[in-house]
């Protein structure tokens, strides 16, 4: 990802989330040299993942696949994306926040190994108020 990718990418986070990161939350995320990679098919951005390194851990900041391209196992290549990010870092695993109503990623995350540790309250922004999220953390070998 760079800086060049960025309206293309906050136009599929804006259909992807009723509370999108705003273009200013990636481009800091490039400032800070977060793991930021996008997937393309014939020149187009269908997918995007930013990770950060927190010591131990690699955290999940944002993984997006366009909603049109939602179900060709793109988010499968950005979980292997992020898994060898981890690695290369010797990280001992990958910690991400969920929200409960997101039952797709969840099933995604569960099938890579993600189990629950956690929950925080009231952190997503939510029609109602505000959603708790899920703490999931993986293991690396």
């Amino acid at each position: 990802m760079t800086e060049a990718d960025l309206n293309v990418v906050t136009q599929i986070e804006k259909t992807a989330y009723l509370y999108p990161w705003s273009k200013g939350n990636f481009m800091d995320a490039l400032a800070c040299h977060y793991g930021c990679v996008v997937l393309e098919h014939i020149a187009q951005i269908r997918a995007y993942a930013i990770v950060m390194n927190a010591i131990d851990d690699l955290h999940l900041l944002n993984i997006t696949v366009a909603p049109a391209e939602q179900g060709k196992g793109l988010s499968h290549r950005l979980m292997d994306w992020i898994k060898d990010c981890a690695r290369r870092a010797h990280c001992s695993g990958i910690l991400l926040e969920v929200r409960p109503s997101n039952h797709r990623a969840l099933a995604i995350y569960t099938k890579y190994g993600f189990t629950r540790i956690g929950l925080r309250r009231n952190y997503y922004p939510h029609v109602n108020g505000r959603e708790d999220a899920i703490v999931m953390r993986k293991l690396i070998n």
